[in-house]
This record gives C-alpha cells, sequence and structure tokens, in this order.
C-alpha cells in the first residue's frame, strides 16, 4: 500500500476545516478562512499547526513568520502573537490544522532518551520547518476520526503521542525537547510567562517571577528574552493589552477596562494601546461593536495558528 502524500492530507483537512476550527476531538482544531483578515491578536500556548493552504504572517513575540503551505510551526512557551491570513479566497481558502502539545507526553517519551540535555539553549520562541513526510500518516488518521466518533476516546490520545514522537524526531525536537525538562530554563520560564497570563492585572516584581523560576534575576532577564524574545516588562504590558481588547466591545467605558487590566493611568493605557494596535481605545471599540466581533478566544483559550 502506497504511503498518503500532501494531497491526500490536504483533501482531508479541506472535507473537515471549519470557520470556528472546532472538532470533537480534543486538543485538535481544523479551520478555514475564505478571504485574507485583519490583524488578530491572541497568545499562543505549547502547540504544533500546519497550513495546508494559504498564507499567514505572524509575528511570534517580536520574530515575525511567513507561514506558507506545507510549512509547519511549533510553539513552546505561552506568548504573544499578532497574526494575519494574506492569502485566502473562497475558490482557495487558507486551510489550517493546530495541535495542542501536552509537556507530560513529551516527558514520557523522552524519558529513556539520557542524551538530551535540559539546558540546550533556547534561540528562538518558536520554530518554522516544511512538513516532516513521516506526520502526513498520523495526521490523516487523527483527521479521519472525525468521522468515526466511536473510535475517537480510544484511538485519539494514541494517535495524538504518536505525532509527539514523529515531532521530537523531526527538525522541532530540539526545541521541543525543552518542555520535558521541569527545571530546564525553557520549562522555568513557562512557569513565570503562565504566571502573567493568569495575574496579569497585577503588578510585576522581577525579582518574585525569578524567584519563582528558581533564577538570579540577571539569568531570569536573559533566559526570558531568548524563550518569549520579549522582556518581562513587556510581554506584561502586551498580554494586559491583549485582555483589554477583549473586553472593550462590551465595556462601558474606556477607563473601566484599563483598571480592570491593571492600569492606574488612563492616558498611559491610551497611549500603549496606540501603540500596539495602531488605533485609540475608544475608536477600537466602537469598530468592534459595530462588526459584533470582540476579539476571538477566551483568557485561558489556545490560540490557532
Amino acid at each position: 500500500m502506497m504511503k498518503p502524500i500532501f494531497s491526500d492530507l490536504l483533501a482531508l483537512i479541506e472535507r473537515h476545516a471549519r470557520h470556528d476550527y472546532v472538532t470533537p476531538i480534543t486538543g485538535l482544531k481544523v479551520g478555514r478562512t475564505d478571504r485574507p483578515t485583519e490583524p488578530a491578536h491572541s497568545i499562543y500556548q505549547p502547540s504544533f499547526g500546519l497550513v495546508a493552504r494559504g498564507v499567514k504572517e505572524l509575528m511570534v513575540g517580536e520574530i515575525p513568520f511567513h507561514y506558507a503551505a506545507g510549512e509547519s510551526l511549533l510553539c513552546t512557551a505561552d506568548v504573544p502573537v499578532t497574526s494575519q491570513v494574506t492569502e485566502a479566497s473562497p475558490e482557495a481558502p487558507y486551510l489550517a490544522i493546530h495541535i495542542e502539545i501536552d509537556p507530560s507526553t513529551v516527558a514520557e517519551l523522552l524519558r529513556e532518551q539520557v542524551d538530551v540535555s535540559a539546558n540546550t539553549p533556547v534561540t528562538s520562541v518558536a520554530s518554522k520547518h516544511l512538513l516532516d513526510p513521516e506526520l502526513i500518516d498520523p495526521l490523516i488518521r487523527l483527521l479521519s476520526l472525525i468521522d468515526r466518533p466511536s473510535d475517537i476516546p480510544v484511538m485519539a490520545p494514541l494517535i495524538l503521542r504518536e505525532i509527539t514522537w514523529r515531532l521530537l524526531h523531526s527538525d522541532h525536537g530540539p526545541m521541543l525537547s525543552q518542555l520535558a525538562f521541569a527545571n530546564g530554563h525553557a520549562a522555568r520560564i513557562g512557569r513565570a510567562t503562565a504566571w502573567i497570563r493568569d495575574n496579569f492585572a497585577e503588578p510585576l516584581s522581577i525579582p518574585d517571577l525569578a524567584a519563582r523560576a528558581s533564577m538570579s534575576v540577571p539569568s531570569f532577564h536573559r533566559h526570558f528574552k531568548a524563550v518569549t524574545s520579549m522582556t518581562p516588562v513587556q510581554f506584561h504590558k502586551r498580554v494586559r493589552l491583549q485582555e483589554a481588547r477583549r473586553g472593550l466591545a462590551s465595556a462601558d467605558t474606556i477607563s473601566a477596562v484599563a483598571y480592570e487590566v491593571g492600569y492606574e493611568s488612563i492616558s498611559q493605557f491610551n497611549r500603549d494601546y496606540r501603540r500596539l494596535f495602531n488605533l485609540t481605545p475608544s475608536g477600537d471599540a466602537a469598530s468592534l461593536r459595530a462588526a459584533h466581533l470582540p476579539e476571538p478566544g477566551a483568557r485561558r483559550q489556545t490560540a490557532t495558528m
């Protein structure tokens, strides 16, 4: 029997893709967009994505990515992302899949591989490579479960585990392996970014975050920038502003949103907001309300690639 090829995977993605990316398989999203989009702001958590058709431009932290058909993206840390689909049409929609990565599965698969170092230097917040051909078959089998819902509870976890194994033995492997080590630099910084994400309205204390990561303050700054491509202050501000944008469409006042996300100065909030989104909070709120389209995603929801 011939091995499946990328066109087989593309056909299956197109058949199951939805505009809301929803599937019955936990951890899997399959989506489509029929036209270019405006920039969207979200926070990526550990995940693997594949563009099957079209093009998306990403700013992952401060690192730009041109993300096109046949390319896969791995993200191994919580990081603010700005994304925009630039090539899509009703005749040739943008198609993509997104799979959440479970760090405990990575750790289990690497437990016997003693040659993997927990402190291999992390040089980027994300990696992009052409899709490894060895991933095509398990991805097809995972997507095919959508047509066999009774098989999902048993088969989906097994196939997701296989996909993680294949990723570890692909070009993404060195970066993905960092998720396995609780005391590795990436995992320590991950604990700090998770705290910021969950407590964004709180004042930022660098010494407290460094202690949470079990690092000295200079080491924390250095490794935080390596993992997220941002300083802790930049990361904190970006999370606050993205959370503010989610609340603008339904908020009574701009000041209420600013105070809710932790700002004490409305003028500073307005300046920071305009610098990030190129719009004033009031102007953006009016646009969001008119379109009835608040920024997609909830605070703990994983963004889609």
